[in-house]
């Protein structure tokens, strides 16, 4: 499993379309995904005080022909998974309001895993 936290409009348009694909895949060739344990410090450091967001859960065996890719694209050695075209809407497998609690944590919704 895979995760994205997402604008809320773009989820929207995904449900209408029938795939996610978020502005970085039109200006940076990939759309950017994390795995659980990355999930907290992509939040502090790219979308600290933003809201409006869903957190998305994606079936990495469901998405298809979109090519999913664990690689550093920062300079830095942690690797990050990222698919390079659309994410078709049955791949994702759980959508919830990002929320976290008072001290800053990602609550992560029931069911997620």
């Amino acid at each position: 499993m895979i995760y994205r936290i997402a604008e809320a409009a773009d989820w929207a348009a995904a449900r209408q379309s029938g795939s996610f694909a978020s502005p970085d895949l039109a200006a940076e060739g990939f759309i950017h995904f994390a795995e659980r344990h990355q999930v907290q410090g992509v939040a502090d450091r790219y979308y600290a005080g933003k809201t409006g967001l869903v957190l998305l859960a994606v079936e990495e065996s469901k998405l298809g022909g979109s090519a999913l890719k664990r690689e550093n694209t920062s300079g830095g050695t942690e690797l990050f998974p990222h698919v390079y075209g659309p994410v078709p809407i049955d791949a994702v497998t759980g959508h919830a309001p990002f929320e976290r609690d008072a001290s800053g944590r990602v609550v992560w919704p029931a069911g997620f895993a």
